[in-house]
């Protein structure tokens, strides 16, 4: 029973082609494209922006999107090539038991809960919090009570009695949570159907406020357009490199946050129509896509207002600020509709990442890794509904009794460790399955995985200690799940049971 057997490429490839009795084919090309789109376009283009430039690079913020999309893309084009080759539930952590064995799969598998599950769960508690934004400021209606959208950790005090209030639970949170979890149990096309429209509706505000607030752009607010080198201190006494090189890595590493998500369209290849061409075309469509828009959203943005304004008028409401103050009160509809947009984007991310995570759990339950009711499918659905619900359970305890900034960077830094062996398993797969049929092809392979690899371990490092200590404290956890159950219900290292 070795911890480092690898899961034979070809018994893979069977599991892929055995549909009758696997997950349904029905995501097209385009339906990946907006699946990835639902997961990229949210709490971080509206919220990340203006913090990025107020604390770190100023107008150069769009540099600095051009340096965290380019390593998503380095990162993208290995998963591009993996999931096209490979066209089976689980993402990284089927592309890494079947290069680095059951150890490291298990590593991976259990990091991407780090950033599906923690990550919807902190979606879900800021979705609550823009739900009660969104009936205050837009509808003009009492928001949901304090006790009844907070979480028991969370008080507010009276400034004129004093009264202290404490949370119970946080309601729209597990709402949201449960809402999107049946959803995806009823199926996975009328999932891709729901995020669709979200996505327009996000996609049509988001150039909106590009065309409308270009008009609007003053030239004196992009200059300097790179700042010189200093050091920012937040309202927390906290510095921050601001302008200069320093000043544009801080915040690539930053707005990387707004760039999570593409990689979940991986875990969606079993259910996917000609996996090996659609597959390329929806991980790389939806992060050119967005990328673009990222840049010019950026631009516009830092145009309408000083960077001083983003330091002083509030993180979240910093772009509906922005359109009030720079744009005029006749503007005022399209400040509520951003408001509609990041309640949009949140859903859409909930969606794509409890997706994500349930085909994990999938994959895993399956190679015995986990529980096998985890690969259990509905009878008629088709969906690995147990996942689902599992999963709904933990999301919806996390979303609905924990503070939302407990997590912290945790999402990302488990997103980049997964993003690292992607771009390694790709150098080993040349190595050892040298005549598999590629789809898709890494260009200038081992170049380019390595750059990724760089490019990811150095947004990792930028994201300091505390995070790295949080992400083995995490896979320590682990590692004592996979010795006290994990590799003694292997199905690969034990084949007879």
């Amino acid at each position: 029973m070795s911890i480092w057997k690898r899961k034979p490429l070809a018994q893979l490839l069977a599991e892929a082609a055995d549909s009758e009795k696997g997950l349904k084919r029905t995501l097209t090309a385009w339906s990946l494209i907006a699946l990835g789109i639902g997961a990229i376009i949210g709490a971080g283009l509206f919220v990340r922006t203006a913090t990025a430039a107020a604390q770190n690079a100023g107008p150069s913020v769009t540099l600095a999107f051009v340096v965290a999309a380019i390593g998503c893309a380095l990162a993208g084009l290995c998963y591009a090539e993996l999931s096209s080759s490979i066209p089976i539930s689980g993402s990284a952590y089927t592309y890494t038991y079947a290069t680095m064995g059951e150890f490291l799969a298990w590593i991976i598998g259990w990091d991407l809960i780090l950033e599906y599950a923690v990550g919807a769960a902190t979606v879900g508690i800021a979705w609550s919090e823009y739900l009660n934004n969104l009936l205050i400021n837009v509808l003009h209606v009492s928001p949901i009570p304090f006790e009844f959208s907070h979480s028991p950790f969370q008080k507010i005090v009276d400034p004129v009695t004093q009264h202290v209030t404490h949370g119970i639970i946080n309601l729209p949170a597990l709402f949201i949570v449960g809402v999107i979890s049946l959803i995806l149990i009823k199926g996975i096309q009328e999932s891709a159907f729901i995020n669709g429209i979200i996505v327009i509706i996000k996609v049509t505000i988001v150039i909106l406020i590009i065309v409308l607030g270009w008009h609007f752009i003053n030239p004196e607010n992009h200059k300097p357009y790179i700042p010189a080198p200093s050091i920012f201190t937040d309202e927390h006494g906290v510095g921050h490199a601001y302008g200069g090189i320093m000043g544009i890595l801080g915040a690539a590493g930053t707005v990387f946050f707004a760039f999570i998500g593409f990689d979940a369209v991986s875990t969606a290849a079993q259910e996917t129509i000609n996996p090996k061409r659609n597959m390329p075309i929806g991980i790389l469509g939806s992060l050119a896509v967005c990328t673009v828009l990222y840049i010019l959203f950026g631009h516009v943005l830092t145009g309408l207002e000083p960077v001083e304004f983003f330091r002083t008028s509030g993180k979240e409401a910093s772009v509906s600020n922005a359109i009030i103050h720079a744009m005029g009160a006749s503007y005022n509809w399209l400040a509520q509709f951003v408001t509609v947009a990041i309640l949009a984007g949140f859903s859409s991310v909930i969606l794509v990442m409890l997706l994500g995570q349930s085909r994990v759990f999938y994959s895993m339950g399956k190679d015995g890794l986990l529980p096998k009711m985890f690969s259990d499918l509905h009878p008629t659905y088709k969906t690995p509904y147990k996942a689902n619900l599992a999963i709904l359970v933990i999301v919806g305890a996390f979303a609905a009794f924990v503070p939302g900034d407990i997590v912290g960077d945790m999402t990302s830094i488990g997103t980049l460790f997964a993003f690292v062996l992607v771009c390694i398993s790709v150098i080993i797969l040349r190595k050892k399955e040298p005549n598999m049929v590629r789809e898709f092809k890494t260009p200038l392979v081992p170049f380019v995985p390595l750059l990724g690899v760089f490019v990811c371990c150095a947004m990792m490092y930028g994201l300091g200690w505390t995070n790295w200590l949080r992400l083995f404290a995490w896979m320590a956890i682990g590692v004592v799940f996979y010795f006290a159950y994990g590799k003694k219900n292997s199905v690969l290292n034990n084949p007879k049971e």
